[in-house]
């Protein structure tokens, strides 16, 4: 199964295509998009059967998406009367790799006790390929076990997480896994419930997304196209973004700071310096 995950990104089809977005919109593309690439996923799961099922031991078995109920995806019989009903769930995320936050936003405050040993959590992260417009393009997706990812969780914020504040947790009493809509499962903090479940700033992401970063969109690592979209507002004067090209510049001229070779970081560079030389051209 996990082979089949990481075989996404070559695999990956999208019949979406986008175009005449603006800049400043296209950080909306999480929530607007994410469904349809959530069911993009699973159908390519579904494509991919020689990877996870050679033998055809599960015959009688397909990914389907199930919205609004953990997990996000199971593996259901689809013939009447096979038991087990789901042998394997999949939290599913869709993860707007170029967003203005550079982790994942969303929240993951399912109890460990309803994750079945074998369930995962995975994060896709995703960009159109044309940077603002094209069809979706995936990366290479974040897999962990869902029970460990929510155990990991409840440990940061008990003994690692900073603060002075009260680090209880009430821990949902349901046990049964792949619970029903309705089920409580959420474990719940005593305090700072915004923030609790933020599960890329625990740490537990953090490699895994310095690894991503250097994957490259067009030729240009997403490091930097994330930092170059980064800039745009709508509040933001031509004169603001100039000035925040100049800083991008400067430190795409540092290249152990980036980890680029020298020939890319020139490239950009040079991009950069025109691109700010016609917002000094340009009027306010």
């Amino acid at each position: 199964m996990r082979k089949a995950l990481f075989t996404l990104p070559s695999q990956f089809e999208s019949e979406l295509t986008v175009s005449g977005v603006l800049a400043t919109d296209l950080f909306a593309f999480n929530s607007s998009l994410g469904a349809t690439i959530e069911e993009q996923v699973v159908s390519s799961l579904n494509e991919l059967r020689l990877l996870w099922d050679p033998d055809r031991s599960y015959a009688l078995y397909s990914f389907e998406r199930q919205p609004q109920t953990f997990p996000d995806v199971v593996l259901r019989a689809s013939a009447p009367g096979v038991e087990p009903r789901v042998i394997l769930g999949i939290e599913l995320k869709g993860w707007y790799v170029l967003a203005k936050e550079r982790e994942p936003s969303f929240r993951y405050k399912v109890t460990s006790a309803v994750c079945a040993p074998q369930d995962l959590l995975v994060v896709v992260p995703w960009a159109l390929s044309n940077v603002i417009s094209g069809s979706p393009q995936v990366f290479m997706p974040f897999v962990v076990g869902a029970r460990q990812a929510a155990e990991y969780r409840n440990w940061y914020w008990q003994h690692r997480k900073g603060g002075t504040g009260d680090r209880t947790i009430n821990i949902s009493t349901v046990t049964t896994h792949y619970p029903v809509k309705s089920d409580p499962i959420i474990d719940m903090p005593a305090t700072d419930q915004s923030n609790f479940g933020r599960l890329a700033r625990t740490g537990i992401m953090d490699e895994y997304i310095a690894e991503l970063f250097d994957e490259r969109l067009a030729g240009i690592p997403l490091s930097a196209w994330q930092r170059f979209l980064a800039l745009f507002t709508e509040r933001q004067t031509a004169e603001d973004v100039a000035k925040g090209m100049d800083r991008l510049a400067a430190a795409v001229g540092a290249p152990d700071t980036i980890g680029l070779g020298e020939k890319t970081v020139a490239e950009i560079a040079t991009k950069i310096a025109d691109i700010c030389r016609l917002l000094r051209q340009s009027p306010s």
